[in-house]
This record gives structure tokens, sequence and C-alpha cells, in this order.
């Protein structure tokens, strides 16, 4: 069975789908469609951009998912048995099974990067690479440092990725070093993505997801939030509502898709960061870029 797999936030280059643009009517009729949605010219800063101007919030999660799911859009042999996709790539998948439409699945994005913006605006708040520790002690370590610190990205096994205010984060990071951790290392980005910290840009993001229609998709979609096959369009709603404040529980997903026949994971976006994390999960399975 094929899997194919959506990447998130990080995954974006300079240049980014422009060969696409420029071999694909219909790439190219989607990218012009999606400057429209957004009401500027994204396909520029994709293009011919800086990494700067890439990191932008308002672009970042876009052109990620545009990548995607465009890419998505012009393969010939595109058929999936089941899909899942990384934090922001969860909209890539569920566009890529039908369960949302281009237009709307955009629009989600682009209003879902605005409200993790202001959320992240309110508190100083961050995240941590926790390397070669179990994930029982991270855990434990989290559970024991005062303020909010909390697992946030399960990635793979020995890499775990902790979310929170900066001073518990922190705290944590010397923690799980004494522990034995490998490397426990801050990371540049904007604010505690999947921790109790995006509450406000969850209750945001819950009002636009509960206006927007989903369908029934054509395959199973594992959730972050769940780790499980849902094809229902209310329970995938209601999933992608929680998943903003939730763990991304990628290594529980992965292993899940393979107990339910997985033999194939296809990459589709940019970077080849999602299969470099199957690989170390399961050396077994098949792993492809698109």
């Amino acid at each position: 069975m094929k899997a194919y797999l959506f990447p998130g936030q990080g995954a974006q280059f300079t240049g980014m789908g422009k060969d696409l643009y420029e071999n694909s009517s219909l790439a190219k009729e989607l990218f012009e469609k999606a400057n429209e949605i957004l009401g500027f010219r994204i396909t520029d800063i994709m293009f011919e951009g800086t990494a700067e101007e890439l990191k932008e919030t308002k672009v970042t999660q876009p052109a990620v998912f545009l990548h995607s799911v465009i890419l998505a859009k012009t393969l010939t042999d595109f058929k999936p048995d089941m899909v899942a996709g990384h934090s922001l790539g969860e909209f890539s998948a569920l566009v890529a099974n039908g369960a949302l439409s281009f237009e709307d699945g955009l629009k989600l994005v682009s209003k879902r990067a605005l409200a993790m913006q202001k959320a992240c605006e309110i508190t100083p708040s961050t995240m941590a690479a926790v390397l070669n520790l179990d994930d029982a002690i991270v855990e434990d370590i989290c559970a024991s440092v005062a303020g909010v610190v909390v697992a946030a990205n399960y990635n793979c096994p020995g890499q775990l990725v902790i979310s929170g205010e900066y001073k518990a984060v922190e705290l944590a990071c010397e923690k799980m070093k004494e522990a034995g951790a490998k490397r426990a290392l801050i990371l540049p980005v904007g604010g505690a993505f999947h921790s109790p910290m995006m509450e406000p840009a969850r209750e945001e993001l819950a009002a636009a997801i509960e206006a927007t229609i989903f369908s029934n998709p054509i395959c199973p979609v594992y959730q972050n939030v769940t780790a499980n096959a849902v094809s229902d369009a209310e329970e995938i709603k209601k999933n992608l509502i929680i998943q903003l404040t939730a763990p991304v529980r990628w290594t529980q997903s992965v292993n899940q898709m393979i107990a339910d026949g997985a033999t194939s994971f296809t990459e589709v976006g940019p970077g080849k960061v999602l299969v470099g994390l199957v690989n170390k999960i399961n050396k077994e399975v098949e792993t492809i870029s698109a």
C-alpha cells in the first residue's frame, strides 16, 4: 500500500515551485489562483525571494502548502492508499485526499499562519529539540518544570521537540542534558507551536474550520492528534482544531501506517525531512521523494 506524506514549516527554500509553474499549465493556473486568494504574489517570494522573506509567517505556511498540493495535483500516478502530514502538512494531506478543496485549504492555512503569529506575540515562547533521550523521561522532566513546557513533536525514536514558555523550555533543556540527552537545543522558531501557548490561535482557527465544508476523503488521513486512520469528515475537523495545542505524534502515525499495510512512503513537497524520519522509524519500508 502507498502512503503519501506532506511536510510542515521549515521545509521551504528559495525557488520552490518555480519548475512546476514553468512546466505545467495546471500548476501555473493554481499558483495564480493562490495569488488572488492571498491578495499578494506569493509566487514572486517563492520563486525569487530571499530566505528571510520566505520565513515571514504569512508566507512560509502557504508556500509549503502550495508546493506540496500543486506537486500532488501534477503527479501522473498519484493514487494514495493513505496520507499524513506533519503539523501544517496535515492541511496539504487533506486537500490531496479530497477532504478539503484547494481554495478552502489555502484560506485555512493562511488564517492558521496569522493566528499562530498573533499567539506567538502574547508571551515569549519557543521550542527545543531533544536528542537521544527516552520519550517518557522527556515527558517526566517537562511535567516537573515550573511554567508551561510540553512534548510537542514525536519525530522519530530519540528525537523529540519540546515547546512552551521560554524560561521553562530553557530550564527543561538543562535538566534533559543532566538526564543524559545528547543534545537539548533551543530552535530558531517564533513561538511555542503544539503547546497550550497556542490556545488563542486554536480558538481563532476553530471558528474558520467549523465554517468550512469538509468532505469524506478518498483514503484515510493519519492525523497528528490521534496517529490513527480517520475517514469521517466531522472527526477530521475536530482533530484539526485540537492539533494546534496538541503534540504531533509522527513516530506513532508512521508505525500505525506500517501496521495497517503501508509498504512505501512518498514525500510530496519541499525537502526530504519526512522520508528521513521514516527511515529512522523503520528501515524496512521503501521511501521516495516526489
